[in-house]
């Protein structure tokens, strides 16, 4: 920690505001942050930016900062799961990021999605314990409907082939997400949770989204998803990495994106973004 105490148990940052797990400090990242679960992923993020700089890593957390389309932009890995996001999410808060996208993959469990199809994340069923510790179970998992918006318009921009939905996060790989346990252990959850998924439209599992969304509704920050699809539960397709990187440029897309909306809607004195906001001129 370069020296520095930490403040106390109750607060594990340095007196310069340096953070415990993350080691990143006060002008050490962007308001907007990207937010893989890998920490090679980041390095893979940081190359499609401009004078990106690698700010700190440690265990599973690694910080770049640079700039997109003139925008400034961090991305810092959560690695896996919601109880290391959460983690993630607190710290950045606490030296100032406010917009947080996570860049993650995903399993489907709709035939029609496909390795490489994006998944834009509306909202998350809520399948982690993380969030649980925050609020009630029946508190939503909603992504920021502007974030959402500055996703959709990305993935336009950029040609990809997307959809938006639900995701589920889960806090299981194996048994949380249908797939059998050592030595074929199944439980009727287990066994049971993909074609009841199914039926309710829900696109496919990850780890990490609802946690994300409903910590940040909490504190009043912004929060999205775009997970690259690379398997299919249906078809029984895995394609390691399929639009890992097409995931990445729709979010820092996305990010240059918010930065413009941000700045008309404080410009003319708006609270809320809405779509004719940019171009109406009311």
């Amino acid at each position: 920690m370069g020296g520095d105490e930490l403040r106390s148990a109750a607060r594990p940052e340095t007196g310069k505001g340096v953070q415990y797990h993350l080691r990143v400090g006060p002008g050490d990242v962007a308001r907007y942050v990207l937010m893989p679960g890998d920490p090679e992923r980041t390095d893979l993020i940081a190359s499609l930016w401009e004078n990106a700089k690698l700010v700190a890593h440690h265990r599973e957390y690694r910080t770049w900062t640079g700039s997109y389309r003139g925008v400034k932009v961090s991305v810092t890995s959560t690695g896996i799961g919601s109880p290391s996001t959460a983690i993630a999410v607190e710290e950045l808060l606490r030296v100032g990021a406010d917009t947080f996208i996570r860049v993650g993959t995903m399993g489907a469990i709709q035939r029609r999605l496909k390795p490489g199809t994006l998944v834009i994340g509306e909202a998350a069923v809520r399948l982690e314990g993380t969030s649980q510790q925050y609020v009630m179970e029946g508190y939503p998992a909603a992504a920021s409907y502007d974030v959402v918006l500055a996703l959709i318009e990305a993935a336009e921009r950029l040609g990809m082939e997307y959809e938006v939905g639900v995701v589920a996060s889960t806090d299981s790989f194996y048994l949380g997400q249908g797939r059998p346990g050592y030595g074929g252990y199944m439980t009727p959850r287990s066994a049971s949770i993909i074609p009841e998924l199914q039926r309710a439209g829900v696109l496919g599992f990850e780890m990490e989204a609802s946690a994300l969304f409903t910590i940040a509704r909490i504190y009043g920050a912004r929060a999205g998803c775009v997970c690259a699809v690379v398997a299919n539960r249906v078809t029984d397709e895995f394609v390691i990495d399929a639009g890992v990187r097409e995931a990445a440029r729709v979010a820092s897309e996305a990010a240059a994106i918010l930065s413009l909306w941000d700045s008309v809607r404080e410009k003319r004195g708006k609270r809320w973004f809405y779509p004719g906001i940019a171009g109406s001129g009311t």
